[in-house]
């Protein structure tokens, strides 16, 4: 039927924690799937009530059954997670709710499950299992280092890699360190904080403490790589932006036997001298055919942190577009006024031998 035909539907719940958890707090999730869907919805009793257009209310309807059937096994989507759901099932609706939101990687220090908040991540999580390596790339916020960290954890414990191996490039510009004050771990580890934050975040702080002493996990710098080979190991690489082609090609070329790694970035964030070409933007021409290797990429909608942080995402990347709309303006005028000068000069030069050749004739 077409998508702009009226229709209404109701709901009935018989569980009334079910439908407070359905609801949300102040029916805050009533009130995003009005927005993403662009339909009416109520409550009354334990009906929820929805109208808007035909295709919208069904998927209104088949979301509302999937939440529920993932509520009563303990999985409540809110927020963003909705937004992400629905978007789901609208692109895919070949996909139940289920197999991305309740696939479990690890259960944090926090007892907290980690799970994909959304098909972009299910992909990625999916990839990682399959693939020797893997390129998260996309903007901050989507999950890209978080969950590579998890699928680490999760290997190790599961005693399916012997250690994990977490580098980052130590400053922006081609790890110059000397001018920073300390010793070199003093040096470094501003820049490996973020690292060891979601390394914390999946294990208790002891438990990590113990295995870096061990060996089990080594945070280091990217230079350290240089010369050695990595094998048993879950290897993460993260802000490989700012790694220059050199280096991301030392990096690549360490992987050994029974290995992974995974290598995660922004593209519209590199840091590097101006003139010098990132890396993993290298990577992503070279390699994106390769058997054995894999490239995830997100986007502005995946975005897991404060809802704001995806709409300043998209006002900067809505931002980036003009000035690249206008900086190619700018090169067409350019060329277009080197062809009239080049034409113009033809022209000048030809009627200057046309009148050469004239002046010969009448003599």
């Amino acid at each position: 039927m077409p998508r702009h035909t009226a229709a209404t539907a109701e709901i009935e719940i018989d569980d009334a924690e079910l439908l407070r958890a359905l609801a949300g707090p102040g029916n805050e999730n009533l009130r995003a799937i009005e927005s993403s869907l662009g339909i009416e919805t109520g409550q009354r009793g334990q009906t929820i009530h929805l109208q808007g257009a035909t295709a919208d209310v069904a998927l209104a309807e088949r979301l509302i059954a999937e939440l529920s059937e993932m509520a009563r096994q303990g999985t409540f989507l809110r927020g963003g997670d909705l937004v992400r759901a629905v978007q789901t099932l609208r692109e895919h609706p070949e996909i139940a709710l289920r197999d991305v939101f309740n696939d479990v990687v690890i259960v944090s220090a926090r007892k907290r499950m980690i799970t994909p908040k959304g098909l972009a991540q299910k992909q990625y999580i999916e990839s990682i299992r399959h693939h020797d390596i893997v390129f998260g790339i996309g903007p901050a916020g989507t999950g890209k280092t978080y969950l590579a960290m998890a699928m680490a954890v999760a290997d190790l414990v599961g005693r399916r890699v012997k250690r994990i191996i977490l580098t980052r490039p130590a400053v922006e510009a081609g790890e110059k360190l000397g001018f920073l004050p300390g010793d070199l771990a003093e040096k470094v580890n501003p820049y490996l904080r973020p690292l060891y934050d979601a390394l914390h975040d999946m294990m208790d702080l002891d438990k990590a403490q113990a295995m870096i002493q061990r060996g089990q996990i080594e945070v280091a710098p990217l230079a350290f790589m240089r010369g050695r080979t990595l094998n048993d190991s879950f290897v993460i690489l993260d802000e490989a932006q700012n790694t220059t082609p050199e280096q991301m090609k030392m990096f690549l070329t360490r992987l050994g036997y029974d290995s992974k790694t995974v290598i995660t970035g922004d593209i519209t964030q590199v840091d590097l001298p101006e003139g010098k070409r990132s890396g993993l933007a290298e990577a992503m021409s070279l390699l994106r055919d390769v058997d054995g290797i894999r490239f995830c990429f997100f986007e502005h909608v995946d975005v897991v942190r404060n809802p704001l942080v995806a709409r300043i995402i998209q006002r900067y990347d809505a931002r980036d577009a003009a000035l690249e709309q206008k900086r190619q303006q700018r090169e067409q005028e350019q060329r277009e006024h080197e062809d009239f000068e080049r034409a113009r000069r033809e022209r000048e030069r030809a009627d200057w031998e046309r009148d050469q050749r004239n002046g010969r004739d009448r003599e």
